[in-house]
Parts: C-alpha cells; sequence; structure tokens
C-alpha cells in the first residue's frame, strides 16, 4: 500500500535544526496547528499579518486556519507555490514558517513569512526557523534572494531580519484592518550577505519534493 507522501510528495519533506523540526503541515497536525493559533500569537492591539485572519471569532479562526491550509496545498505547481511549514518543538506545533516563490528558476527569489506562538517568543527560535528555510532555499532550490516583511512596530521580526543579514528594501503603506493602516518595511537578503549559523539543517524527502518546486 502506498504511503501519503508516495502520492504527494512534499508530505515527505522535513527540515532539522538543533531544537526544531519542519515540515509541510499534515491533517494529522491540525489540532496542535489550531492550538497554537488559539493560545495567541500577538497582542490584540496591534496587527502583524496583511491580512487580519486572527481577528476572526474563535469558530470562524478554527475553521478557517484548516481551510487555509488544505487551500494552499492546491496551489502548489513548480511554477508558483507556497508551503506552510509546521514548527514543530518537541514534537509539539508552535507555529507556522512559510516559504514561497513564482517562477524560482528564471527570479531566483523566494519569499518568507511566519508567526510564532506567544508562550514560545523571546527564546531565538524565530532566528532558528528562519534560517532553516534560508539554508533550504540557497543551497536546495537554488534561490539567490529572499525577501521578507514586517510592521514597523514588529521590532522582533525585523531585529531576526537584521541579525540574518538582510538590507532594507523599501517601505509601503498597507491597510490592516478596517479603516487602519501600517508601515510595513521590506527587506532583501542576496544569498551572499547570509549570516550563517553555526549549525546546518538536515533535509530529508527533498529529491522526491524536488519536481513540485521546481521546474524541469
Amino acid at each position: 500500500m502506498k504511503r501519503l507522501e508516495d502520492v504527494w510528495p512534499l508530505f515527505g519533506l522535513q527540515l532539522s535544526t538543533p531544537r526544531l523540526t519542519l515540515n509541510p503541515v499534515r491533517d494529522e497536525q491540525l489540532p496542535g496547528l489550531v492550538d497554537a493559533v488559539l493560545a495567541g500569537i500577538h497582542d490584540p492591539a496591534v496587527m502583524p499579518f496583511s491580512v487580519p485572519w486572527t481577528d476572526a471569532p474563535r469558530d470562524e479562526l478554527i475553521k478557517g486556519t484548516v481551510q487555509h491550509q488544505w487551500r494552499q496545498r492546491c496551489t502548489v505547481g513548480p511554477e508558483n507555490w507556497t508551503i506552510n511549514l509546521a514548527v514543530c518543538l518537541g514534537g509539539r506545533v508552535i507555529g507556522v514558517q512559510d516559504l514561497s516563490a513564482r517562477n524560482l528558476s528564471i527570479e531566483r527569489t523566494v519569499h518568507t513569512g511566519s508567526w510564532l506562538t506567544q508562550a514560545e517568543q523571546g527564546k531565538g527560535l524565530g532566528t532558528e526557523m528562519r534560517s532553516a528555510v534560508l539554508q533550504f532555499a540557497f543551497d536546495h532550490l537554488g534561490a539567490q534572494w529572499a525577501v521578507s516583511d514586517a510592521a514597523s512596530w514588529n521590532a522582533a521580526s525585523l531585529t531576526v531580519s537584521r541579525n540574518l543579514g538582510y538590507g532594507h528594501n523599501g517601505v509601503s503603506r498597507t491597510e490592516v484592518r478596517p479603516g487602519e493602516a501600517a508601515t510595513i518595511h521590506h527587506v532583501r537578503l542576496p544569498a551572499e550577505s547570509f549570516n550563517r549559523p553555526g549549525w546546518a539543517i538536515s533535509v530529508t524527502g527533498f529529491e522526491a519534493a524536488r519536481g513540485s518546486l521546481l521546474a524541469r
């Protein structure tokens, strides 16, 4: 009998760091993912996301979180993809690190975004999970640049970017809630400027998943 990763190879992909494992969100991880969301990601007084999905009522938030994961899977193809990686600490889902690209073989650029449940913030895990996907993008996918962004008030995210070697790449204004705008700082990291950590990721399942992410 075939395994799930035999028919959807991305489910076999896993990145491992000294403390974390990251893998495309599987259905059996959805309850843990919802628990992490409900535990709280940010101060309700501010909105770190360009789409204010965490403002939804509890029942809608649970449903929307699950639907979003299913929806993202359906759009994955070599020319345009987003992978939501469940970030696990000791086998428990504590956040999501996403990695996306459009025409990667031509543009050579990836975009990252992430969140961590509040109880796990301030421990260096945000830097560790971003470092993991940057290593994967530069060393396995052949990316030459990585871009990201964060609201001007989000010092934690901007500090992670600065420490990893990103440079300023402009600002914009975005409506993050109805009638409420935020200044967004955009950052860009050339592969040669990446401040690599003192460890390297372990990657399993990439060869089988390659065709889902890279044009032949």
